[in-house]
């Protein structure tokens, strides 16, 4: 099946809404940052909060208001067995709250995901940081930019400096003996660690040059991060086959990949 509602250009004003509906779920979930929130565990194991459940509600809501008939496929509901049945031709991928893990031990590295899916690629993506009050944001055709304490600037790609790469990976999920196997051979300056999405982001904004994600991810968490980064110039694909990454897949599972600007 495929869904029914028209593919529409995109806009900016369409960008800028989606922006907005972030910082709102980044505002309530902010108001639950500081309280002294309770921490369950879900089917596979993985921990959740009152924030992720309330901050996905809102998201929903809102994309429903504001562009009716696209399902969403958001990761608390997916949790619960809600998937919808037509996401081939478009479709939301909704993470209310990546990087609960960040959350929880109040580092601050948590982020807000939404993303716009067209026949298999993220052409329009927000990653807002509540707790930084840093926004990226990107759709196919209309670039990127990060936006902070009421500035936007543009972002882009960068080459990589003669020094050598800035590599980035996760802070939770982190394999340092599969990370250096992969990157064997190759000239790097900086290994950076950082949580959620905002790895794919540092690439975007040209702050880093390569994040190879050697490990399970889910496709909400990184759809956003990639939309932002392939309209600063960049690119994401599976290490396995050097394939474009894409999504919709059975399961919503994503193969090992590696995210890179002009590296």
């Amino acid at each position: 099946m495929t869904s029914s509602q028209p593919l529409e250009p995109l806009s900016a004003a369409g960008l800028d809404a989606i922006a907005k509906l972030t910082r709102d779920a980044g505002a309530l979930i902010m108001d639950i940052y500081a309280t002294d929130f309770a921490v369950r565990g879900k089917n596979d194991a993985s921990p959740v909060t009152e924030a992720d459940e309330k901050a996905e509600a809102l998201l929903l809501k809102g994309l429903a208001k504001l562009f009716p008939g696209i399902p969403v496929v958001a990761e608390e509901a997916v949790a619960a067995g809600g998937v919808p049945e037509a996401v081939e031709d478009q479709f939301w991928l909704v993470d209310p709250l990546d990087g609960t893990k960040e959350f929880i031990s109040r580092n601050g590295e948590f982020t807000v995901n939404v993303a716009l899916v067209r026949q298999g690629q993220p052409v329009m993506g927000v990653v807002y940081t509540p707790a930084l009050d840093k926004l990226y944001a990107g759709a196919q055709g209309l670039g990127a930019y990060m936006e902070h304490a009421g500035q936007r600037q543009a972002i882009q790609v960068r080459a990589v400096p003669d020094e050598g790469l800035t590599v980035v990976g996760s802070r939770s999920h982190g394999d340092a003996d599969a990370m250096n196997a992969f990157l064997n051979g190759r000239k790097v300056a900086e290994f950076r660690s950082a949580g959620s999405s905002l790895k794919l982001c540092l690439v975007a904004a040209g702050e880093a040059d390569l994040y190879p994600r050697l490990g399970r991810t889910m496709e909400w968490d990184i759809a956003a991060g990639h939309a932002v980064l392939a309209a600063a110039g960049g690119s994401v694909s599976r290490v396995d086959n050097g394939a474009p990454l894409t999504y919709g897949k059975p399961g919503f599972d994503n193969p090992h990949f590696v995210a890179a600007g002009q590296a």
